[in-house]
């Protein structure tokens, strides 16, 4: 199973992610934005954005929203070994 390591805000809506298999890459933030829901609309503050965590190599957010890592494997871009 794949987790995330670790996660680093790059900015402008970007989390640069290290996953357990050896592979770097970058979250963009926005592409989910476009997305609406409930969840969704406090990350559109770029400063509630940046609290994200990682809770079980998941991405986070204090409201419940919740990445898993097999769908950030997916979506990241440019993931390369490390």
């Amino acid at each position: 199973m794949i987790k995330v390591i670790e996660a680093n805000y790059l900015g402008d809506f970007r989390i640069g992610l290290a996953l357990s298999d050896g592979k770097e890459g970058e979250f963009d933030g926005k592409a989910l934005l476009q997305r609406t829901g409930p969840l969704l609309e406090p990350l559109r503050n770029e400063d509630y954005f940046r609290r994200f965590f990682l809770d079980a190599g998941a991405l986070c957010w204090p409201n419940g929203l919740e990445l898993s890592p097999a769908r950030l494997h997916e979506t990241s871009r440019s993931l390369q070994a490390a």
